[in-house]
């Protein structure tokens, strides 16, 4: 199906019209065209072209107002200030507009795809091999996942990528010693599940830690075999694989608590650039983008200096033929441009890292990998807080285990389910105890923009009110209830009914969902959806206390209150999808 042309596009083109039509000698002009409480949109562009073109505001208002056509779209016009304008729709306009969205039978709602998509390449969710999913590992996944969504969803190419760091120093320990040990592994890992892989992870990891401490001649051996793993020797290659499978198995276990899809053929951690090292370097030191300094290859920067005003490099080799980070990171970007053919690269990564991030782009583009057809974009995203306002810790002062943090909020989520339920069954009440625990765990990060920090309260987070996943997963679930109790009554639009003040604010606002997910896509933004949403639901508490829909006085009163409230529940029902939180039928 077509996309369907928003009622605030409409009535722009139509005021943008009357506006050249007043004014041809400015050309196209913006009426500025906003939501207003004062009547359905308000116009404020005519202040600014009346002071450019030296005109009167308020007489360039009147002119414009005789010159927008009113009838089926637009109601009334009028003036109002100093040449502010108001803009009432007709009923008619706003019913049809939300039945053409619903008559989309493929369930975008009339969003339409982008018209010419790029190919983005997002680098999120990036957990280190050989260590437990922690709650800063959170943001990092829930907010790419949902940016990966919004994409795709407008018709983006979509390349998804998940930097795990499975390469360094530390493998080299862990390798000697399960070489020397190698009864601690002898399992299959598809027989484990994550907890046991990473659990058998852990203590290896403790065993070969102690053994590297206390025995030098361990040591040597552990360092040469970081020397064999970064030159590629095949049983020391193979033995990193067995260990970074284990790994996996951990990840992917973490990940489907969290609902989300991680796919094998997405994570290309560290190694995966292992071989562009070397050139990575060598580019750099020939164009002169990167010099020697005391054998370390650096890249200074003009206007990064540290506190005693000395440059600050970004160092890419260090002195004794190690790569740093930075030759990863820069190695990856020119696979992301030359080989995977990237328009945008964005990287979902903790705000701390920013300087790293600008240093490495600035090295790009120098380079000539990043041109001016390629944008790098660091998505930073603020600390995860506990009730105190410090970065949430256990009361030992441990960092918090996602798994741990995910099965409390299930457990609280269950309980409220349970609390409300009249007849799920003890299945139904733990599937949906996980759907909304896990969605009360995502929404709250992703109500909230990215680069802020957030205060994790569990008991905020699954509370029926308030801006939250349960209010709005409630909501859903109340739609669902009456469609069930409708009988033979179905939803149907009648645009020839006077709507009521709360049916009309539902349905203007149920009409932006177009622009809002094109807004939120464009600028990397779930947080505007989720805002999108929650006043989505709101308007639909509003309707459900002011508007009776099974007892509304006329049949076809039913039928279209029973539309409005099915166009809603579809609605939050593909706005939810895109912030990777499910809607239950029933709560």
């Amino acid at each position: 199906m077509a996309s369907v042309t928003s009622l605030s596009d409409s009535v722009h083109q139509r005021l943008a019209a009357a506006l050249s039509a007043a004014l041809p000698q400015a050309g196209s002009a913006d009426p500025l065209l906003r939501r207003s409480d004062r009547a359905d949109f308000q116009a404020n562009g005519i202040l600014a072209l009346a002071k450019k073109e030296k005109a009167n505001p308020r007489e360039l208002a009147t002119q414009v107002v005789s010159g927008v056509e009113s009838g089926e779209l637009i109601k009334d016009v009028e003036v109002s200030g100093p040449g502010f304008l108001n803009i009432t729709l007709t009923d008619r306009a706003i019913t049809e507009n939300l039945a053409a969205r619903y008559a989309d039978d493929t369930g975008r709602l009339g969003v339409p795809h982008a018209e010419q998509p790029g190919t983005t390449v997002i680098d999120y969710a990036q957990p280190n091999v050989a260590k437990e999913m922690h709650v800063g590992h959170l943001r990092s996944a829930v907010i790419g996942d949902a940016v990966v969504k919004l994409l795709e969803f407008t018709g983006e190419n979509v390349v998804r990528r998940h930097h795990i760091g499975d390469w360094g120093t530390q493998f080299g320990m862990l390798i000697q010693y399960l070489e020397e040990h190698p009864h601690e592994l002898d399992h299959k890992a598809d027989e484990v599940s994550g907890e046991e892989a990473m659990s058998n992870l852990d203590r290896l990891y403790k065993a070969a830690r102690k053994l590297f401490d206390a025995d030098e001649e361990f040591k040597t051996r552990a360092r040469r075999r970081v020397v064999d793993l970064q030159a590629g020797d095949p049983q020391t290659v193979a033995m990193w694989q067995k260990f970074v499978d284990e790994s996996k198995i951990y990840f992917f276990s973490v990940f489907e608590k969290l609902d989300m899809e991680i796919r094998d053929a997405d994570i290309v951690g560290e190694s995966g650039y292992n071989d562009m090292l070397a050139e990575t370097c060598r580019l750099l030191e020939e164009s002169g983008v990167a010099v020697r300094s005391e054998g370390a290859l650096c890249v200074f920067f003009d206007d990064i200096k540290g506190p005693d005003g000395n440059p600050v490099p970004l160092i890419v080799q260090k002195s004794d033929g190690g790569y740093g980070y930075a030759a990863t990171d820069l190695s990856a970007i020119r696979d992301r441009v030359f080989n995977l053919k990237a328009n945008s690269i964005i990287y979902v990564v903790d705000a701390r890292q920013s300087l790293h991030f600008k240093m490495v782009f600035e090295t790009a583009r120098k380079a000539g990998w990043l041109g001016d057809d390629v944008k790098a974009y660091q998505l930073a995203f603020g600390t995860v807080l506990g009730k105190d306002g410090k970065p949430f810790k256990t009361r030992e002062g441990e960092t918090v285990r996602l798994v741990d943090l995910l099965d409390e909020a299930i457990d609280r989520a269950s309980a409220v389910v349970r609390e409300k339920a009249q007849d799920l069954s003890a299945a139904e009440i733990a599937e949906r105890g996980t759907q909304v625990g896990v969605g009360a765990v995502k929404y709250a990060d992703l109500s909230t923009s990215a680069n802020r920090d957030y205060k994790f309260d569990l008991d905020q987070m699954v509370s029926l009110n308030g801006d939250t996943s349960v209010y709005l997963q409630y909501a859903y679930a109340r739609i669902q209830s009456i469609l069930r109790k409708a009988g033979a009554s179905r939803p149907a639009a009648h645009p020839e009914l006077e709507l009521h003040e709360a049916e009309r604010a539902l349905g203007l606002h149920a009409d932006s969902f177009a622009a809002t997910v094109a807004e939120a896509a464009t600028e990397y933004a779930p947080h505007k959806l989720a805002a999108y949403l929650y006043q989505l639901a709101s308007f639909y508490t509003t309707f459900y206390d002011k508007c009776p829909v099974l007892k509304a006085e006329t049949q076809e009163q039913i039928e279209n209150r029973l539309f409005l409230c099915d166009v809603t529940a579809r609605t939050l029902h593909r706005g939810m999808d895109l912030l990777g939180i499910r809607t239950p039928e029933r709560l």
